[in-house]
């Protein structure tokens, strides 16, 4: 049995029974499960054992997890339940019936610009609720985006895309979709809301065009061209783009970030605006066309109004039935082109091939190839490979695949080649944080601690290579962590005798503290320690407490 079908056939926690595998990533495998407990189908994402090895990388999936299952908008996938422990780590979600944007435009190829603008102002409103709670995407794509058969939009992954990027090669680590990332990513940098808002203006490109804003010869020079380049205005591929719908779509694919919107609810403003006045546009072109005077019925006799009104029932009779046949008609087409042509017609099925070891540029220049497949691409940096060589494919060669109107789904890894990055300053910040800054950089972390009197404990002392260093993304990034102040063990002092003030100073001097007085009578006079909480010549920690006992003389106070 694979790794992939062991989970089939078990009850996880009792409650989800998993039924079907119906995907793969980088981090998790997706399965088809039955929800006992509400008798509903769910998805069920389970992180893959060599996933749930990395404490860090699991620490941070169950982070993601607990806080998307917070998001609550019909255009976001929902995550019902999030389960973790030392055996298994899964997130249960929405299973959505649908196909991806990215197969629906490979079917379609331009979309119309009104139907583009009414997937793009759902994505919008799905950006807006998960930025306004503090998650971002990062990884923002069609092959991310589910649409229904009723034409709603769902966001899938937010907050883990990203992390199924990041595939722990021992030479590499994922930088995200090259053809949708934005440019301070292509950098290095670290993304925030409005990186999410510059690949939804790459999509809503594509959709409005049929094509990538930015294409090249090698993945390089594609993440230039997202830095540097200017792309051809939408209006010139395709003429009926109306001009305000493109200003929104370039505004959001500004490489300047400030340039850029600044929010998605500034963006969805926009759209909503533009939505609205088309509206009215079409209200006015209606109400406008001119409207022939007829003579008033008292004008004709009583026998012609009759049969007037008899003709016109019968034609509105007619037509009305025409139209409600023309309306099944056109239906029918599209459920048979759609839906049914896929049930009713034979399969065929081939052996999928090997494309590892082969150029993803050749691959994707390949029409024959593109007809069949979908492939589905995670750019990973390996300084060891050639820039666009493929290094592992999902499924594997061999595999009997169904062929399919829609395409044969084929996860590709491609190297990207050896890519730099600076070294982000993180000194002086606590380690997890800075491990987190780091890795979204493309680094690996290794962590030695270190005691220090200047820097709290947890908080990095030091980077290797330092701050504004360049070095290969993918490689390791050492960090010293401060352990706190180094702590000594002395001997506790004999106290008894002393006056008060005489016994504080001697804890000062042997390294300890006063931790306060108590008062009782006693034959000593008063003002003379009489007891201590720690037995003189106990050995304990430097800077304990001492609390003293003193005498408030024979009589009291």
């Amino acid at each position: 049995m694979s790794n992939q079908d062991k989970y089939i056939g078990q009850m996880l926690d009792g409650r989800y029974e998993i039924q079907e595998l119906i995907g793969e990533g980088g981090m998790a495998i997706v399965y088809r499960a039955l929800d006992h407990r509400l008798n509903r189908n769910v998805a069920v994402k389970i992180l893959r054992d060599e996933m749930a090895q990395d404490e860090e990388f699991k620490r941070r999936f169950c982070a993601e997890s607990h806080a998307v299952a917070m998001l609550s908008n019909p255009n976001i996938v929902s995550v019902y339940d999030v389960s973790h422990s030392d055996l298994l780590e899964y997130i249960v979600m929405e299973l959505v019936d649908g196909i991806t944007l990215k197969q629906y435009m490979d079917k379609k190829g331009a979309l119309a610009w009104n139907e583009a603008l009414y997937f793009t102002r759902q994505i919008s409103r799905a950006l807006a609720h998960a930025h306004e709670r503090g998650l971002i995407h990062r990884d923002i794509k069609p092959h991310n985006i589910m649409l229904l058969k009723d034409g709603t939009i769902k966001v899938a992954d937010f907050g883990i895309a990203a992390l199924d990027n990041e595939v722990h090669e021992s030479n590499g680590q994922a930088i995200g979709s090259i053809h949708y990332i934005a440019p301070e990513q292509a950098r290095g940098e670290s993304p925030d809301s409005r990186s999410d808002i510059y690949s939804l203006g790459v999509v809503m490109y594509e959709m409005l065009t049929g094509e990538k804003p930015y294409t090249g010869d090698s993945l390089g020079e594609i993440a230039v061209k997202h830095m540097n380049a200017e792309p051809t205005p939408p209006h010139e591929l395709v003429p009926d783009v109306p001009q305000e719908l493109e200003r929104i779509a370039l505004k959001a694919m500004e490489a300047d970030i400030d340039s850029r919107y600044q929010s998605a609810s500034e963006l969805l403003a926009d759209l909503d605006r533009f939505f609205q006045s088309q509206q009215k546009q079409e209200e006015e072109i209606i109400q406008n066309p001119a409207v022939v005077p007829i003579r008033s019925v008292s004008e004709l006799s009583r026998e012609k109004y009759k049969l007037r009104r008899r003709r016109s029932g019968r034609v509105t009779y007619l037509t009305g039935t025409f139209t409600i046949l023309l309306t099944c008609l056109a239906l029918l087409v599209f459920l048979w082109r759609f839906w049914l042509e896929d049930i009713f017609s034979p399969a065929e099925r081939i052996n999928l091939p090997s494309f590892v070891g082969g150029s993803y540029n050749d691959l994707i220049n390949d029409p024959h190839l593109n007809a069949l497949y979908n492939f589905e691409v995670t750019f990973i940096v390996d300084k060891d490979t050639e820039p666009g060589m493929i290094l592992a494919q999902n499924p594997n060669e061999g595999r009997s695949m169904m062929v399919t109107p829609e395409g044969i789904d084929v996860a590709l890894t491609v190297s990207t080649g050896d890519v730099l990055a600076s070294v982000p300053d993180v000194i002086n910040m606590d380690y997890r944080s800075a491990s987190s800054i780091l890795r979204q950089s493309g680094f690996y972390i290794e962590i030695e601690n270190a005691t220090s009197d200047s820097y709290p404990k947890d908080y990095v002392i030091s980077t290797n290579p330092v701050a504004g260093e360049e070095l290969g993304t993918g490689s390791t990034v050492y960090l010293v962590v401060s352990s706190g102040p180094q702590i000594s063990n002395v001997f506790v002092p004999n106290l008894i005798g002393l006056s008060e003030g005489a016994a504080v100073t001697q804890l000062e001097n042997y390294g300890l503290s006063f931790g306060g007085s108590t008062y009782a009578k006693s034959d000593l006079p008063e003002g003379t320690v009489v007891g201590q909480s720690v037995d003189a010549f106990t050995e304990i920690e430097e800077h304990s407490k001492i609390i003293l006992r003193v005498s408030t003389g024979p009589e009291g106070r």
